[in-house]
């Protein structure tokens, strides 16, 4: 890994603008669902959601395109103003003098399109700026911000939310001024030239800019690969918190009562611990052997652990697969993000982030699909599905592996 010294200065300066803004949505969004469902119930509430999600993924089309067009800070600077704005109007929307969950719901919609708008252009300037030597150890530690800001914000949030909305929501309206700033001020453009903008034409340019992107196969495998991998890992939050909710008997750690709930809890406090603590010393260790078998290797254990955690319900044994499931995401974390950063063609990188962003949202409906699939299969054969998302997503990767390193080495 590289000396962080020695990074570009937006780097060092998107890493501490991304732990603010991280941990501004590892506060709030966890538990805005709870929010909503209290003030329209939980069937409006999960139309409201999806309609969320809906919003942001067009958004993120549009902010691949134009990123690509006008420039990565423009698209950066207009997005975290709105969410300034919107997190302002939020916190006023939630206090003694005015309250309106209508209002709420609305800047929420404008929060998760400012992240959806941004995504796309914050990830092409990373590829921007950094050499293929280094990227392995910048996205580690963009990996290791991302995490650590998302458990910070998650305690502050648990301890917050429910009797401290509008304190936590002021807070969180301050942080995204400091991020504002630093993305205004001390970040610098790093594309090299913004073309001039045909508006009479833009649905159709946007969907021939789209449609060559869909047409490169190596990404489009990349994407799907992806997705199969990234769903496996949704499970914890989606058939595995089920199920352990209804399978897992009250067991004890150290004198205290563990249910299936609760082991959920356990579970992902212990992903994010390990995360934290060494994402460097993994990042490091595995950059002494050959990469494409590590990362190979990195598939297979990541997807052990979770099937073992889909498997098992003695929680020292989901304690050791969970052990196992993280080193295997760090270990395939880095080089993934590295690859995909060599896929993009100069003139379209912020497109091609937009269309790999939908692997979050892609593997998350699958997820949602095993969670139907949980209440009719048993928890044998759920395994088994989990397995064959893994074994599918190695199977391409390992097809496609010469074409990636090529791909990167031209």
């Amino acid at each position: 890994m590289h000396v962080f010294r020695n990074y570009h200065r937006n780097i060092k300066i998107r890493i501490g603008q991304i732990f603010l803004t991280d941990m501004v949505a590892g506060a709030i969004f966890p538990f805005i669902a709870i929010y909503f469902a209290n003030y329209f119930g939980a069937t409006i509430t999960g139309i409201l959601l999806i309609t969320n999600v809906l919003i942001s993924l067009v958004v993120g089309l549009y902010g691949g395109y134009y990123s690509d067009l006008i420039g990565r800070k423009k698209l950066m600077v207009l997005a975290s103003t709105i969410r300034m704005i919107a997190f302002a109007i939020m916190t006023i929307a939630n206090s003694s003098i005015w309250l309106s969950p209508e209002i709420t719901f609305f800047m929420a919609i404008l929060i998760t399109a400012s992240f959806g708008l941004d995504g796309p252009a914050s990830d092409a300037m990373i590829i921007d700026i950094t050499k293929p030597n280094e990227r392995k150890g910048v996205y580690a530690l963009l990996y290791w911000s991302f995490n650590l800001a998302f458990a910070v914000g998650g305690i502050l949030g648990a301890l917050t939310f429910n009797d401290y909305l509008f304190e936590l929501l002021l807070t969180m309206t301050l942080t995204s001024v400091a991020s504002n700033i630093l993305i205004i001020f001390f970040i610098s453009e790093t594309m090299e030239k913004s073309e001039t903008i045909d508006n009479k034409n833009v649905l159709k340019q946007m969907f021939n800019s789209y449609k060559n992107v869909a047409g490169d196969k190596l990404f489009i495998l990349f994407v799907i690969a992806g997705l199969l991998i990234q769903s496996i890992e949704n499970q914890l939050e989606n058939y595995i918190a089920i199920r352990l909710n209804n399978d897992m008997p009250v067991q004890e750690i150290f004198g205290f009562g563990v249910s299936g709930v609760e082991m959920v809890g356990f579970l992902k406090s212990e992903n994010t611990i390990i995360v934290v603590v060494l994402t460097v010393f993994i990042t490091k260790f595995i950059s002494r052997f050959n990469e494409g078998n590590t990362f190979l290797w990195s598939i297979a254990i990541f997807t052990a652990g979770y099937v073992g955690i889909s498997f098992f319900d003695n929680v020292w044994l989901l304690f050791g697969f969970m052990i196992l499931a993280t080193v295997g995401e760090l270990m395939r974390v880095p080089i993934q993000s590295d690859f995909l950063a060599s896929i993009p063609t100069d003139d379209k990188r912020s497109s091609y982030m937009a269309v790999y962003g939908l692997v979050f949202n892609g593997s998350m409906m699958i997820s949602s699909f095993f969670v139907t699939l949980g209440g009719i299969f048993s928890k044998e054969t759920m395994s088994i599905l989990i397995m064959l998302c893994g074994l599918t997503g190695f199977i391409i990767m390992k097809y496609i592996m010469n074409d990636l390193k090529a791909r990167r080495d031209a």
